[in-house]
């Protein structure tokens, strides 16, 4: 009998945190459709779209990794760009990304300044 009593309890409380009207408001939020920008080529734009998704520009810098990435991208015969640029923030682990003159990304995770490829991907043009 306590279980039951217990259950009909735990029941009633969940229905009662569902009419919690601030609830519903964020759940209105979370729908309302998100606005896409059309596709722009400017440089100095943060996010563009390029083929109906919203990319994210992230801005060339060179690490301290940046040239054995590049001798990494070289040996899958991947070359081209600015060379290997740091996509993530400098520390022990850090994730290098090279665009490849046949359209491909080659990225690398170094860990200790000991860097082995990740995955080449093919980017959609």
């Amino acid at each position: 009998m306590k279980r039951l009593s217990l259950l009909l309890l735990a029941a009633g409380l969940l229905s009662a945190c569902s009419s919690i009207p601030f609830l519903k408001q964020d759940a209105k939020v979370a729908q309302a459709p998100v606005k896409r920008k059309p596709d722009q080529a400017d440089e100095n734009a943060k996010r563009l779209m390029v083929g109906g998704v919203e990319v994210q520009k992230v801005e060339f810098r060179p690490g301290i990794s940046s040239a054995t990435v590049e001798q990494l991208a070289k040996a899958e015969q991947c070359r081209g760009g600015r060379g290997a640029g740091l996509v993530t923030e400098p520390g022990p682990v850090e994730v290098y990304r090279m665009a490849c003159d046949d359209g491909r990304v080659f990225l690398a995770r170094c860990e200790l300044r000991q860097c082995k490829p990740m995955r080449s991907a093919v980017a959609h043009r």
